[in-house]
């Protein structure tokens, strides 16, 4: 998966030339669907109608739009400034009576936000927060923006993942297929380099403490790999549902929730 822009002036430059391309790389994607609609089974359950949320990295809105068809109001917030202009385009042409804000504002930024109404939920899809380096500051700035009892929902890159290791290795790249296992790498978007953090369940959990506590944890992407084998998995659309199958059943498993291409946490905000 291709994280989203932050505050990485690489990054934003990143997804600035890539924002007219992503929802044709990822978001229309069979593998991007896939587990795109993995992460949508968790958060319709968790977001209701008239709801008031704030969603981190929305890239080209289709998170924000998906849930605005739920009756779900969105601000959505990403660094790039060419990723919020498609955003808002998307949002006149498909979407235009729904409760949907879009704002340019990095995830180190976030206590910034100005809102006419508390939140009643945080969510980030898909690998934004794995280009922040200080999760325990963000942790702390939405602590101040949701109150006691609301989810944070946020969906990240694994260290270890088992479909781009056996990957890597059938194809012979060693080097790309325990890439993640360090914790940090230097990843090409387009002609940049973003800095890319791959932290455990365990850091995770300790960055967000004490204002936030785990409720669950599943894996998005177990069999299912990641976007860059879409060429290769479009030969075998079959293949994919059954990937697709056996990672209903093992996504809340604890020994398989964290070999992923991504794991989905739930926490809670609480009271400290």
């Amino acid at each position: 998966m291709i994280p989203m822009a932050t505050a990485q002036p690489q990054a934003i430059l990143a997804f600035d030339q890539l924002a007219r391309r992503y929802d044709d790389l990822f978001t229309r994607s069979l593998i991007g669907r896939a587990q795109r609609n993995a992460v949508w089974r968790v958060i319709a359950q968790a977001f209701r109608s008239g709801d008031h949320i704030l969603e981190l990295n929305c890239g080209t809105g289709e998170d924000a739009l998906f849930l605005a068809g739920k009756g779900v109001s969105v601000v959505a917030c990403d660094a790039s400034e060419q990723m919020i202009e498609y955003a808002q385009q998307r949002l006149r042409t498909e979407a235009p009576t729904t409760s949907v804000k879009f704002a340019q504002l990095p995830i180190e930024q976030i206590a910034e936000i100005r809102t006419e109404s508390a939140f009643d939920g945080v969510f980030s899809n898909f690998s934004g927060l794995n280009c922040v380096a200080d999760l325990s500051q963000t942790a702390e700035n939405l602590a101040t923006l949701i109150p006691p009892g609301a989810p944070l929902i946020i969906c990240l890159s694994t260290r270890f993942c088992i479909s781009e290791i056996i990957w890597f290795l059938i194809h012979g790249r060693p080097h790309e297929a325990f890439r993640r296992c360090s914790g940090h790498a230097a990843a090409k978007v387009g002609e940049f380099v973003v800095d890319v953090y791959y932290p455990t369940l365990r850091q995770l959990q300790k960055s967000f403490s004490p204002a936030f506590v785990m409720r669950s944890c599943v894996g998005i992407g177990i069999t299912v790999p990641p976007s860059y084998v879409e060429p290769w998995i479009r030969k075998f659309p079959n293949l994919l549902h059954v990937m697709d199958t056996i990672d209903k059943a093992l996504s809340a498993c604890p020994g398989f929730r964290v070999i992923g291409d991504h794991m989905l946490i739930s926490f809670e905000r609480v009271q400290v």
